[in-house]
């Protein structure tokens, strides 16, 4: 299948929430609000359908839905869009990716390593391999091993980035490890492939050692400064990044102190930005307590 192409992803990607409504339907109106949003206040792109946007909980016709308004705002605002995708089985996998040919909008698809069949360095590059040979988009392969069960050594890492159709990397190891070091500092990387840090708290340190940006979840709550954040160390000035990095890993902390997304959510609705801070189980709503800690962090950082 003919591939669409498209320049590198940098900067902040917003991985949005699915808003429900009071009856448990997906509040589209909302959904459409908070992307024009993280838009306006500078964010590069967005995310469908990731792990923030409760997407295992949605049926199909309500992932449409959500692609359906991102698409229209993306396609108006010329942003990135990515859509989550993929499976642990190839084959599905396939076809999933095969399904997001309708969206002309759509720039990449996020493709989680696959999960709980753990089949080694070798099978994951085989994955990824027949996956982006037949997408008809480029693919950000997800490293999340701490969801996945599946780690990668930076070897493995590097292997990925030079696979044809590969544009990215969210990574999100739990932490800067020696993976991280060596990936970052291959000098012979593709030119378009970038690394995009996907652990909010420890964005900052990852972009100090060459990351191009994040797909953030917390850059819901204050996007104009992780954007401010990513591009001081673009940039290179230093001291306004450590100091941005510090305030914004307290309100990550914050925002990820009950399962995500819900403290996101909580946090939204308590503004007014989405109509209820309900999501569906098997999560809960996150307590008040942790709701009322991230806005504090909001209130102090200004936002």
């Amino acid at each position: 299948m003919e591939q669409k192409t498209f320049a590198s992803l940098y900067g902040i990607h917003v991985p949005l929430v699915t808003p429900f409504a009071a009856d448990g339907r997906i509040a589209e109106d909302a959904l459409e609000a908070l992307a024009r949003s993280v838009l306006d206040a500078g964010a590069a792109g967005i995310v469908a359908l990731g792990t923030t946007g409760e997407a295992a909980a949605l049926d199909p016709a309500e992932k449409h839905a959500v692609i359906d308004v991102c698409a229209t705002v993306c396609g108006e605002r010329g942003a990135a869009l990515t859509v989550g995708a993929g499976s642990n089985d190839t084959r599905s996998g396939a076809a999933a990716l095969a399904g997001l040919a309708r969206w002309p909008q759509i720039t990449a698809a996020l493709v989680a390593v696959p999960y709980y069949t753990r089949p080694g360095e070798a099978g994951v590059h085989a994955h990824f391999a027949e996956l982006a040979a037949s997408s008809p988009v480029p693919l950000v392969a997800y490293h999340i091993p701490y969801r996945t069960a599946q780690p990668l050594s930076g070897a493995a890492l590097r292997a990925l980035a030079r696979i044809p159709g590969v544009l990215a990397l969210k990574y999100a190891a739990g932490g800067i490890d020696q993976a991280a070091v060596e990936l970052l500092g291959d000098p012979e990387l593709p030119q378009e492939f970038t690394v995009l840090a996907g652990d909010d708290v420890y964005a900052s340190p990852l972009m100090a050692i060459g990351s191009a940006g994040g797909i953030l979840a917390s850059a819901h709550l204050a996007t104009r400064r992780f954007v401010e954040l990513a591009d001081a160390w673009r940039e290179g000035r230093a001291g306004r990044a450590r100091q941005l990095g510090h305030e914004l890993a307290g309100l990550s902390a914050a925002a990820f102190a009950e399962p995500n997304p819900t403290v996101i959510k909580g946090v939204l609705h308590a503004r007014g930005r989405i109509p209820t801070p309900d999501v569906r189980l098997p999560l809960l709503p996150a307590g008040q307590d942790a709701v009322d800690a991230a806005l504090k962090r909001l209130a102090a950082l200004g936002e």
